[in-house]
């Protein structure tokens, strides 16, 4: 499974109906788990981003697929980055030369 990390922002919908945004993170939750991911933690969060999520996806077109649905609910925004823990990271780096 890749992992992701999702950079939410409410929209001004998603902040009239914030109260409701627990609810609507276990239908996210749902949906994923549907889709073969996973959600591995989740944050709110003060500064640029109002919720941070980690996630498990089984592939990019799975995450691009989630991200989108969840956009297209209205009520917010995703910024999704593509993780890679650290022993991919040092493979890449020696791959350098």
């Amino acid at each position: 499974m890749t992992t992701y990390i999702m950079l939410v922002n409410w929209t001004d919908q998603g902040v009239k109906n914030v109260r409701e945004s627990p609810k609507r993170l276990d239908t996210a939750k749902a949906l994923l788990e549907e889709m073969g991911g996973a959600f591995k933690a989740v944050y709110l969060t003060m500064g640029d981003c109002d919720l941070v999520a980690v996630c498990e996806a089984p592939d990019d077109a799975v995450a691009a697929r989630f991200a989108l649905t969840l956009s297209a609910g209205g009520n917010v925004r995703t910024r999704t980055l593509k993780a890679f823990p650290e022993a991919a990271y040092r493979e890449i780096i020696k791959s350098l030369g």
